[in-house]
């Protein structure tokens, strides 16, 4: 089994009736892809804190960690790294703002039957339906590269405490190769 340093991550997704707001990566990991807002959480910041500063900082949209809702928590590997990035899902009960293009994102907003999935992470496909019909959700996945899943798990949940009541998996098979996934470590050590 691999061992791996956990890091915190934070992402914030953007519904408003039959749309959502996406940004396009204009650099850093990510880079060419659209994608929600979010980034590394810093020291001293709950993930929470971290969504509201990056939705801020990436698109001129400002919320509290008060209106963040959170909606998932995903675990991701990839193939030869040490990382496992914990990621934080959120999504606005409210904002102010009008998004802002920056130097790292170019927000968009698309309509919900043209969200543009061939442009974004892999994985996108598989959890956004559950956040678009407003469930919540719980997952891991393991890349080779950043176009490739090799192995994931992921299940719709009833809530994201420690202690929560699952709901039925959702489908565990990659897309491409059509092979159940095993689960993730998901007691990595975390950086002291």
């Amino acid at each position: 089994m691999a061992s791996y340093v956990r890091k915190a991550f934070s992402l914030v997704v953007i519904r408003e009736g039959d749309k959502v707001l996406l940004g396009y990566k204009k650099r850093g990991f990510g880079e060419g892809r659209w994608n929600g807002f979010g980034g590394k959480v810093e020291p001293g910041e709950t993930p929470v804190e971290g969504a509201a500063r990056e939705l801020l900082e990436e698109a001129g949209i400002k919320t509290s960690p008060a209106e963040l809702n959170q909606v998932g928590e995903l675990e991701f590997t990839f193939e030869g790294e040490s990382t496992l990035m914990q990621v934080h899902i959120f999504s606005p009960s409210s904002y102010t703002g009008t998004p802002t293009e920056t130097e790292e994102m170019r927000p968009k907003w698309f309509p919900v039957a043209q969200i543009p999935y061939p442009e974004m992470w892999p994985d996108d496909i598989l959890w956004y339906p559950i956040f678009l019909k407003g469930g919540k959700f719980r997952g891991a996945f393991h890349f080779k590269g950043h176009d490739q899943i090799l192995s994931q798990h992921l299940e719709e949940v009833d809530t994201l405490g420690k202690h929560n009541t699952h709901t039925p998996e959702h489908n565990t098979h990659a897309p491409e190769h059509n092979t159940h996934a095993p689960e993730h470590n998901t007691h990595a050590p975390v950086p002291s």
